[in-house]
């Protein structure tokens, strides 16, 4: 097997956060009827998002894979599972339990004490102990009055931090102003994950449909598809602007034709290799 073809087994799942305010349960069915590949759970308030049971019952019944767990180290979902760690401990467990391969997790805020200070070295910890990849995902500066506000500790930025591995998001890229080929490149093996949709430098956290926005989006997939990436592509493309019916499963549908445009082997990218 060639590097080309090893490339065009990338899977290219659903994030259940594609279809907010919809359900976890809407999530698998939209992700059926359009043709991916598996999904990937954010773990909300819900209670089926919080259940391996209740997961294993949709990825059963909808024959989707769950590859990936997201943790609930959003602001939104602060209250969800207790203390910082047990945010991370218990997403481990719920992933092992459905059999996804990757934890996300945001990088910590700066008032979040010891858990901050100690959040790589605990990671680390945690991955060595369980074998689970923790993939801590890149995020944004944020600003008042014009001056950056420092929110994260160590930083928004993980490529330069000491984490083993990396979730790559595009509309946090396009926040921060960072070219997500360029960081791809720099980051190597040590990205493990990635969020695809697309954004504009306007400070927004869009998740747009990719090339609604300014981010290398094609070049980047087109670097994974040529390199050693072993990961997931997870589709997180915000719908909630969508109004008519069946316009989710629009975007969600173009969104899988453009990641399969550009990570699969077609015949033309063969006959170069060749």
């Amino acid at each position: 097997m060639n590097q080309n073809d090893s490339a065009a087994a990338i899977p290219v799942t659903l994030s259940s956060a594609s279809v907010y305010p919809l359900t976890v349960h809407d999530a698998f069915a939209i992700a059926k009827d359009v043709g991916y590949d598996g999904m990937e759970v954010l773990v909300t308030g819900n209670q089926a998002t919080q259940s391996a049971t209740a997961l294993a019952a949709l990825s059963d019944k909808y024959e989707l894979p769950i590859m990936a767990i997201h943790a609930p180290t959003l602001l939104l979902t602060q209250q969800v599972w207790g203390s910082a760690w047990a945010k991370i401990e218990r997403s481990v467990i719920l992933a092992k339990a459905v059999g996804a391969s990757v934890v996300v997790a945001h990088p910590p805020f700066r008032w979040q004490g010891n858990y901050a200070e100690e959040f790589a070295v605990g990671v680390r910890r945690i991955t060595e102990s369980t074998g689970m990849k923790i993939a801590v995902e890149n995020m944004y500066p944020w600003r008042a009055r014009g001056r950056e506000a420092k929110m994260y500790l160590p930083h928004w930025n993980p490529v330069p931090q000491d984490y083993q591995h990396v979730t790559w998001d595009f509309s946090h890229a396009a926040i921060a102003n960072m070219d997500s080929h360029a960081a791809m490149r720099e980051l190597g093996s040590r990205l493990s994950h990635v969020h695809l949709c697309d954004g504009l430098d306007n400070g927004k956290d869009e998740h747009l449909v990719p090339g609604l926005g300014t981010q290398p989006v094609a070049e980047s997939l087109t670097y994974l598809r040529e390199s050693d990436f072993d990961g997931v592509v997870a589709v997180e493309v915000s719908t909630r602007r969508a109004k008519q019916m069946g316009h989710k499963e629009e975007w969600l549908a173009k969104t899988l034709d453009y990641a399969r445009k550009y990570l699969n082997v077609t015949s033309d990218t063969q006959a170069l290799t060749q």
